[in-house]
């Protein structure tokens, strides 16, 4: 989209967001505040201040959804500035190996559009949206177009394969109104006591289907 604003609220078609939100707005009465938020608020680029904030975040949660509109929204997380940002229009995040699932890059091949929200819970105690489009980049063509030799840069002992590059459309602050304000901690310890970072099984599928089976051999064993 172009460069935003000032939005006068007479044509829905050249506001930020939503149809939906545009008609809530007038079922709502909020359209004046809404429209304020918009103007003073939302900027088709990264201002200098998202770009340092940006630098400054060791987690990102990342919203994709499917060709049909299934949802599914992930963590990424690194050290400071594992998020790069290319230029004030374009960033680019790492993605590890994990699960082998693919499901949000799984998604970004169907449909493109991704949403991006940085939340600071530790000091500025307020959150950045980045809504826009992304697509897929291995590391070869990280290094060759964009010079992110990536070996160890990005995490000690842990090397990006692939990068997934935004093409930023609209950012906005999300405020601190209700972010709590956390503390660092060594997530191995809580309390002084050594802890046991979650296993694979932490909610019991695994466990409720193995039951499950047990269950079920049990049943023809007794026919």
């Amino acid at each position: 989209m172009g460069q935003h604003g000032p939005y006068d609220g007479l044509g829905d078609e050249h506001l930020p967001g939503s149809r939906g939100e545009h008609v809530l707005q007038g079922l709502f009465s909020t359209r004046e505040r809404a429209l304020r938020f918009y103007n003073r608020q939302v900027s088709d680029h990264l201002t200098a201040e998202m770009r340092e904030f940006v630098a400054r975040q060791e987690m990102v949660f990342v919203g994709t959804s499917d060709s049909r509109g299934n949802c599914d929204t992930s963590f990424r997380a690194g050290p400071p500035g594992f998020v790069r940002v290319l230029e004030p229009s374009r960033l680019i995040y790492p993605e590890f190996r994990g699960n082998g699932v693919f499901a949000s890059m799984g998604n970004i091949m169907e449909n493109p559009h991704v949403s991006l929200l940085f939340v600071d819970f530790f000091e500025d105690r307020v959150g950045l949206h980045v809504n826009g489009s992304a697509s897929i980049t291995t590391a070869y063509d990280a290094a060759r177009r964009h010079g992110l030799v990536d070996e160890d840069q990005t995490a000690p002992g842990r090397r990006a394969d692939r990068w997934v590059v935004v093409e930023v459309e609209e950012a906005y602050i999300h405020c601190s109104k209700h972010i709590p304000l956390l503390a660092r901690q060594d997530r191995r310890t809580l309390d002084g006591q050594a802890r046991r970072p979650a296993g694979d099984d932490h909610f019991g599928v695994s466990r409720m289907r193995s039951l499950g089976k047990e269950r079920e051999g049990a049943g023809r064993s007794a026919e």
